[in-house]
């Protein structure tokens, strides 16, 4: 058997914690992650018949059985993933009866996975129906994203809109646009439905006055997509305050979506 402090899919896990930490996005212990992780490279890593203990998930999740996750832990700090990832994190696998965890890894302290795990694992089932490449859940509160929550409208095509025009790759980095909601109870099964009923549109979804989620195939993709957006909203945020003299047109917008073959929203433009 090997280390698993050796697997890739750790060493990734943790520079991306590390990174978004670096970079505010996640202060204190907000935010977490999930990733779903391929069974026969942790068979490498882990005994899969050793479970450790089992922890009620409080949501059914029968579509994910016997699917594996790496989730960060609940009150844990991005900041110390990186130097005690076996504390910080776990790896658990949906049990038969879809409501269970099955700890294989990881939580060494007792702790368990992040309270906002049944929306992570209802993105999954909405991600998987639409893309079954989708294996990341990333939720993070980047600052200048967080902080145009309350000045800017709320609305999903006004808001996508305005940071499609903020760079010149955003249309193209997330051409599907970004689903918002309205402040809700975080941790609760209200706020992941309504997430996941986004996540069926969307690979980005505002939480208002919270933060954002983001899904994709690989943490790479995922970051980037964030990272994409909070650039956008630096931009804005940067400038709302000043007089517009040049901006991206909406047939500008058309033209460089169409070059680069994305399918974006044309809804989205005003054409």
């Amino acid at each position: 058997m090997k280390n698993i402090f050796d697997a890739p899919f750790l060493k990734e896990f943790c520079a991306t914690t590390k990174n978004m930490y670096r970079l505010g996005w996640d202060e204190r212990n907000g935010g977490n992650i999930s990733v779903m992780l391929d069974e026969k490279e942790v068979g490498e890593y882990l005994d899969l018949n050793h479970v450790i203990r089992t922890i009620p998930t409080g949501f059914d999740a029968k579509p994910l059985i016997g699917k594996l996750f790496m989730v960060t832990g609940t009150g844990k700090y991005f900041k110390n993933v990186k130097h005690d990832p076996e504390t910080n994190l776990g790896i658990i696998r949906i049990a038969a009866d879809g409501t269970t965890a099955e700890l294989l890894w990881g939580y060494k302290d007792g702790g368990k996975f992040t309270s906002e795990l049944p929306a992570h694992l209802m993105s999954h089932m909405a991600r998987l129906s639409v893309d079954p490449q989708n294996r990341i859940v990333m939720h993070c509160h980047p600052t200048y994203t967080l902080a145009m929550n309350y000045v800017h409208e709320l609305d999903e095509k006004k808001f996508t809109h305005t940071l499609w025009e903020m760079c010149t790759e955003c249309i193209v980095v997330f051409p599907d646009g970004i689903g918002v909601l309205p402040w809700m109870l975080c941790g609760t099964n209200e706020i992941g439905e309504a997430t996941a009923a986004k996540m069926k549109e969307f690979r980005l979804v505002v939480w208002g006055m919270h933060g954002i989620y983001g899904v994709g195939k690989d943490l790479d993709e995922t970051f980037g997509l964030i990272e994409t957006v909070e650039k956008a909203a630096q931009i804005y945020m940067l400038t709302a305050h000043l007089p517009r003299i040049n901006t991206i047109k909406d047939d500008e917008l058309q033209t460089l979506a169409e070059a680069f073959g994305v399918n974006y929203r044309k809804d989205f433009l005003n054409l």
